[in-house]
C-alpha cells in the first residue's frame, strides 16, 4: 500500500514537472524575444532620430548650429550602436555626422566599421555603394596622392553598384585616374559622369573640365 502511494506521489511529481517545462521553456524564450524586439525598437528610435538631426545639420546655415546638431546626430548614433553595435546603418550615421564635423579620421574608421564582412551584408546594394562613394571621398581629402589606390579600389565597386549617385563616383573615379596617369580610364570615367549628370550640375562641369584637360 506505502508503494502504491510512492509511486503516485512520483507520477503526480513527473506530471508537474512535464507540466511546468512546457509552460516555462516558451515563455522564457518570449521574454527574449521581447527583450529583442524591444532592444531593435529603441535603436531604430535613435538612428531615426539622428538621421533627421543630420538632414537639418546639413541644411542649417549658421555653422555653429550645424555643428550642434551633427554632434547631436552623432550622439544619436552611439545611443543607436550601443544598443545593437551590428547595425551598418548606425556606423554610416556616425560616420557622416563626423564628416560634417570635420573629424574625417573618425569618420573613416566608422565607415570602415560599416564597411567590414561582417556588417556590409545587412546593407543592400546601393547603400554599399554610397558608402563605399563616401569612404573615398573622405580617403582622397585626407590624403590625396597616398590613399588614391585604396579610392579607386571603393570607386571601381560604388559605380558597379550604383553608388554615389554614380555620375559622382564616375567624376571622381576619373579624377583618380588622372592623378595616376591612367589617361584613357580616366577619360571614360569622366564621359561616363557627363552622361549621367545633369549638364548644369557641378558634377557635370568638373567631368568636363577634366575631358578638357585630357584632350
Amino acid at each position: 500500500m506505502g508503494t502504491d502511494v510512492l509511486l503516485q506521489l512520483a507520477l503526480v511529481l513527473l506530471t508537474l514537472a512535464i507540466f511546468f517545462s512546457v509552460h516555462t521553456l516558451p515563455k522564457k524564450a518570449l521574454t527574449k524575444l521581447r527583450l529583442k524586439n524591444r532592444t531593435t525598437a529603441q535603436s531604430n528610435r535613435h538612428f531615426f532620430n539622428g538621421a533627421q538631426l543630420l538632414s537639418r545639420a546639413r541644411s542649417a546655415k549658421n555653422k555653429t548650429t550645424s555643428l550642434n546638431l551633427a554632434k547631436s546626430a552623432a550622439s544619436e548614433a552611439d545611443k543607436a550602436l550601443t544598443l545593437d553595435p551590428s547595425d551598418a546603418g548606425a556606423h554610416i550615421l556616425k560616420a557622416l555626422a563626423l564628416d560634417l564635423m570635420g573629424r574625417k579620421p573618425s569618420a573613416l574608421r566608422s565607415l570602415d566599421a560599416a564597411l567590414s564582412p561582417a556588417l556590409a551584408r545587412s546593407l543592400a546594394e546601393r547603400e554599399r555603394g554610397d558608402a563605399l562613394f563616401k569612404r573615398a571621398e573622405i580617403l582622397l581629402a585626407v590624403g590625396k596622392r597616398r590613399r588614391v589606390d585604396a579610392a579607386v579600389v571603393d570607386l571601381v565597386e560604388a559605380v558597379r553598384l550604383g553608388g554615389g549617385e554614380n555620375g559622382k563616383a564616375y567624376c571622381l573615379l576619373g579624377q583618380c585616374y588622372e592623378m595616376k596617369g591612367m589617361r584613357e580610364e580616366a577619360k571614360a570615367a569622366f564621359e561616363a559622369a557627363v552622361g549621367l549628370e545633369p549638364p548644369g550640375s557641378g558634377t557635370c562641369q568638373v567631368a568636363r573640365q577634366g575631358l578638357g584637360r585630357l584632350a
